[in-house]
């Protein structure tokens, strides 16, 4: 299934999958030929994890391929309305403080409190709307309305 990215989260797919297909893979071929230097292979703990965690890289460089193969990749023209990649600001109607937010596609991810996943309860409830809708977004502390004030990028 195709998933939507913004044109840096793509790009930050694909260096991962460049790394572990170069560096990944030869840390990998080097941590099997340490452990197997150790001696007799069926006793080895060391040779058994350096095969799991290579298990584990081949596993991620094809999930990788996968979603990277398939991807789309949202373009500026979508602009009018909430999509991968816009970046809006929000207005907590309860309070009246707005703040900015960047929303990210399902396979983004960012630490920083001003992202929000298309795929979450908040981002599915803005995707597709227009400066000054109303939404209501559940949040375990309960409901809390937002207005998109505006749509900056």
């Amino acid at each position: 299934m195709a998933q939507e990215f913004t044109r840096e989260g793509y790009e930050k797919l694909a260096q991962e999958l460049e790394y572990l297909k170069t560096e990944g893979r030869n840390k990998a071929a080097e941590d099997i030929k340490e452990a197997r230097s150790h001696g007799d292979l069926s006793e080895n703990a060391e040779y058994d994890e350096a095969m799991n965690d290579q298990g584990r890289l081949e596993a991620r460089i094809t999930e990788l391929e996968g979603i990277l193969k398939d991807a789309i990749i949202i373009s500026e023209s979508a602009a009018g309305t909430v999509h991968v990649g816009s970046v809006i600001t929000l207005k907590d109607l309860d309070d009246g403080e707005e703040d900015d937010y960047v929303i990210l596609g399902e396979n983004e991810s960012a630490t920083d409190e001003n992202y929000i996943s298309a795929e979450s309860p908040a981002g599915k409830s803005i995707m597709g709307k227009v400066p000054g809708d109303v939404v209501q977004v559940e949040a375990p502390g309960g409901s809390i309305s937002y207005e998109i004030v505006k749509i900056i990028k």
